[in-house]
């Protein structure tokens, strides 16, 4: 299959009202927000939520017996489609193809990554690092794998109001069941309403390496419009958080047209999710609809 031919840049806008879009576990899990109050959620948060919608279109294939090259190699925990409890499980089982001796110190790294590229969607998209320590054998590996696909952290347009409310469970997790528990009384968190908005782009050059190609780039623009679908929590109630639009830009060659920061610089979103775009010469941007 042949690599990426030609560069991509996109954007998504995303709203949110009445949700944590990204809590964090170091501050309470209240949503993120840098020092100046704009709202954050990561570009981990945003690539587990991709991951989240390949595995579901992976199942999918599955059932169609069409999946080869369309597995996840980063599966949650709740959410994964085999019994493998760790990434190293994953990478040497005899399932994946690639088996223990793939990740011995006598392993031959460039034949290991571009098995695992074939092997693995993420993998040959956001890039990977097997790190494997030694184990009994002595054996010891690390081979990075540097994906062509990058997203940035989303950030609010403009500073987010964080709402918080004390809530009281039903019923204790502990003691006895007469008294009152210290873990029957809870904090929940919440934006009130936020326009997010990330950029990412896609590399060509970095693409000939993991051979991710026109057709996974198609896949990821098939599924951004969709990043929040059957993604429903306690946190994120069904409906809360959508995407607006995603702006897409492909250029006409290899190199690009244009930097992806004079692009990413040519799409202005205002507080209400209305937004504008500069136009360039000879590109054109695609704007898609979100679910």
């Amino acid at each position: 299959m042949a690599s990426l031919t030609r560069k991509i840049d996109f954007a998504v806008i995303i709203s949110v009202n009445n949700a944590n879009p990204n809590g964090d576990p170091l501050n309470g899990n209240r949503p993120r927000t840098d020092y100046e109050g704009f709202g954050e959620i990561t570009d981990v948060c945003l690539k587990r939520k991709i991951r989240d919608r390949l595995m579901e279109r992976y199942a999918a294939l599955r059932n169609e017996g069409e999946r080869k090259g369309q597995a996840v190699f980063v599966q949650s925990d709740d959410k994964r489609l085999d019994g493998e409890t760790s990434l190293r499980n994953r990478a040497e089982s005899e399932t994946s193809g690639l088996g223990k001796k793939a990740f011995g110190a006598s392993a031959k790294k460039d034949e290991t990554a571009r098995s695992a590229c074939e092997k693995w969607f993420d993998v040959r998209a956001f890039g990977q690092v097997f790190a494997f320590g030694k184990g009994n054998d002595g054996d010891g590996v690390s081979i990075p794998i540097r994906g062509p696909v990058t997203i940035h952290s989303a950030f609010s347009i403009e500073p987010v109001s964080v709402s918080s409310t004390q809530i009281t469970k039903s019923v204790s997790g502990e003691g006895d069941g007469i008294k009152k528990s210290s873990d029957t009384m809870g904090m929940k968190h919440r934006i009130d309403s936020g326009i997010y908005v990330t950029y990412g782009s896609m590399n060509p050059q970095l693409a000939s390496r993991t051979r991710f190609s026109d057709e996974d780039a198609a896949v990821i623009r098939e599924i951004l419009p969709r990043l929040f679908e059957n993604d429903a929590s306690s946190a994120r109630p069904e409906g809360s958080m959508a995407v607006r639009k995603v702006i897409w830009w492909e250029h006409n060659c290899p190199a690009g047209q244009y930097s992806s920061a004079k692009v990413h610089e040519t799409l202005a979103v205002s507080p209400d999710g209305h937004y504008t775009l500069k136009r360039l010469d000879g590109l054109e941007p695609q704007e898609i609809d979100g679910f």
